[in-house]
């Protein structure tokens, strides 16, 4: 993707930012574009030669968001009875950095934990889940995070 100063985008980690400078580096030798990526508690330098592995994307159009609440609300996938082969999955589903793998995994963790007492490492899923999701709500459907929290607590209730 091309990325131009000023853009907001979403990082498959740190969550949603904004592209502030180009900045070229010398590495080894050769010269490479980075991307200045900015969030309010971190800089990054993205490189611009990463293509398809890149890990910004643009925000997620509202029309597409509202989609990933089908996700939310539809049937669950089993999640394992063993903790270490469920961290596993959890962190496999999560690798693509897709806003529908983040519903998966906050939509079956969430039920998940409604019969079985989930550990740390599952509430960090679970938490890291819901704040990416969240994050990008209130900027893809301009809502308040409050407001954000409520409907998908009643999402993920039904």
């Amino acid at each position: 993707m091309d990325f131009q100063v000023g853009d907001q985008v979403i990082h498959w980690s740190f969550g949603p930012g904004e592209i502030v400078d180009l900045d070229e580096k010398e590495i080894s030798g050769k010269s490479e574009t980075f991307y200045v990526f900015q969030t309010p508690t971190v800089r990054l330098w993205v490189p611009r030669s990463d293509g398809e592995l890149c890990s910004l994307r643009y925000v997620t159009p509202a029309s597409e968001f509202k989609q990933l609440f089908e996700i939310l609300t539809g049937p669950t996938s089993p999640l394992s009875e063993d903790r270490f082969e469920r961290r596993t999955r959890l962190n496999e589903r999560l690798k693509d950095g897709g806003l529908d793998s983040v519903c998966h995994v906050l939509r079956d963790l969430t039920v998940y934990g409604r019969t079985k007492k989930l550990n740390e490492y599952d509430q960090t899923i679970l938490e890291r889940a819901r704040n990416t999701l969240v994050s990008e709500w209130v900027i893809s459907l301009k809502t308040p995070r409050m407001q954000a929290l409520k409907e998908l607590g009643d999402l993920l209730a039904q």
